[in-house]
């Protein structure tokens, strides 16, 4: 019998691997690994969930209503904040060091057959070794659902060697256009690959160009869809402590006074289009308002707009292109307000840098430019000079260790009084450092 790893080893052994962010735009790889294991990822019916923004807040809320049925889920997520163990929950929780790395004993020697045969060019990359240990492990548990958040697009994703059971739109926006296209058309149609004879489709609302490339797939193939607006839609929400209390209409017709702890519109629609993704699988029955409400209740959405300091506060968020971060701005100001808002803010050098600087602006009265240890990340004084030019100079701070760029934030903030608050975000490895950084989770409730 192998013996198992160090979790370092594995985590080195995955780091050596080619980036997610490079994909090998193919099946043919995940598809020989999914044969060599006997198909784990059809041991369980999948709900798979694809967009732009709100992916992973819609499967955490998806696995919670399952849960509240009394359902053994897996959730497979990407990318992670801290570890990759954190991408495959089974029944809510993230594999353990010892169970992700005896994951991995079991499927290398499969996943070392494969890089022999160097399949259009490449061995494994790290998103396909993962997405196939997350498969396995599901597969040995075993769960009853698997909630499956694509990577990137949707036809030549790892994940989509499963056909899913239900097919979950979030809003298609621009991202990752050197990879998916430059028209929300040409995204939308990659994205639309999930969508399989048999599946039910669930749609978040879209820009006209994406609905109408969507529609056309669940056209060709006669399929049935639930739109949001027609078949399920957030009818009215009220802000709360720590959330916010929605109601809503969806196959089980409208109810109302549920309680979500997360803040925002966005949160609030995706956590609906959960519901109706959730009521798809179980055939268009629709969820009793008490399994909403307790499946809601369990939420937990690690990084997005949550507070994680209380004095000075302090909430950080993966936003990271210009749909995402003109939404968490919007859920800023209705949950919390700060006057003035301080950004300490890093990106990634392949993302809409300056759009986004044109989204903060009005919105922050100072701009701590930082950078993520990540080699994608954006030099933080070739972030600062970019932000001095939309913000002129005397706005702009520049911090390249994160530990600083804080401090530096938290002295603008106490100097500021009372009603100051910082914004943390840029990109999910900055988000994920400064949560190891700061803890998580804080004091949640809305100041």
């Amino acid at each position: 019998m192998a013996m198992t790893p160090t979790h370092a080893h594995v985590l080195a052994e995955l780091a050596r691997r080619q980036p997610e962010h490079k994909i090998g735009p193919s099946l043919a790889r995940i598809t020989a690994l999914m044969d060599l294991l006997g198909e784990p990822q059809r041991s369980a019916p999948v709900i798979q969930i694809t967009g732009t923004n709100g992916k992973g807040s819609t499967a955490i809320v998806v696995d919670a209503l399952l849960r509240a049925q009394g359902l053994r889920t897996g959730r497979y997520a990407s990318p992670h904040l801290a570890d990759p163990r954190e991408r495959v929950s089974i029944d809510g929780q993230p594999l353990s060091e010892d169970d992700f790395d005896q994951v991995w004993t079991e499927i290398e020697p499969y996943v070392n057959l494969v890089d022999a045969q160097l399949l259009d060019g490449l061995e494994m990359t790290m998103f396909e070794i993962l997405t196939g240990l997350a498969y396995a492990a599901f597969a040995d548990a075993p769960v009853d659902v698997q909630v499956i958040e694509v990577g990137m697009g949707g036809t030549w994703d790892a994940t989509n060697v499963a056909d899913a059971a239900v097919a979950v739109f979030t809003p298609i926006a621009y991202d990752h256009m050197d990879y998916l296209g430059d028209t929300l058309e040409a995204i939308a149609t990659e994205k639309a690959g999930i969508i399989k004879p048999g599946s039910h489709v669930v749609v978040a609302g879209q820009e006209p160009a994406a609905a109408k490339v969507l529609l056309g797939r669940c056209a060709e193939l006669g399929v049935p869809v639930s739109r949001e607006g027609i078949d399920f839609a957030v009818l009215e929400r009220q802000m709360a402590v720590g959330g916010q209390v929605v109601r809503l209409e969806s196959a089980g017709g409208p109810a109302g006074d549920l309680y979500l702890p997360l803040y925002g519109d966005a949160m609030a629609r995706n956590a609906v289009l959960a519901v109706a993704a959730v009521e798809a699988l179980g055939g268009g029955r629709g969820l009793e308002p008490g399994v909403i409400e307790d499946g809601w209740g369990e939420v937990v959405a690690p990084a997005r707009t949550e507070r994680v300091h209380v004095a000075p506060p302090i909430v950080i968020d993966t936003c990271h292109n210009p749909a995402a971060v003109a939404s968490a701005l919007d859920t800023m100001d209705e949950a919390y307000a700060f006057t003035p808002q301080i950004a300490v803010w890093g990106m990634m050098a392949d993302k809409a840098v300056d759009a986004v600087l044109a989204l903060l602006e009005p919105r922050v009265t100072t701009l701590v430019a930082t950078q993520a240890t990540n080699r994608r990340a954006l030099p933080a004084a070739e972030l600062a000079q970019r932000a001095a030019a939309v913000f002129g100079a005397d706005r702009v701070v520049v911090r390249p260790e994160l530990a600083d760029a804080i401090d530096a934030a938290v002295g603008l903030a106490d100097d500021a009084g009372a009603g100051a608050g910082i914004f943390l975000a840029g990109s999910v490895a900055l988000a994920g450092e400064a949560r190891a950084l700061l803890g998580g989770p804080g004091d949640t409730d809305a100041g």
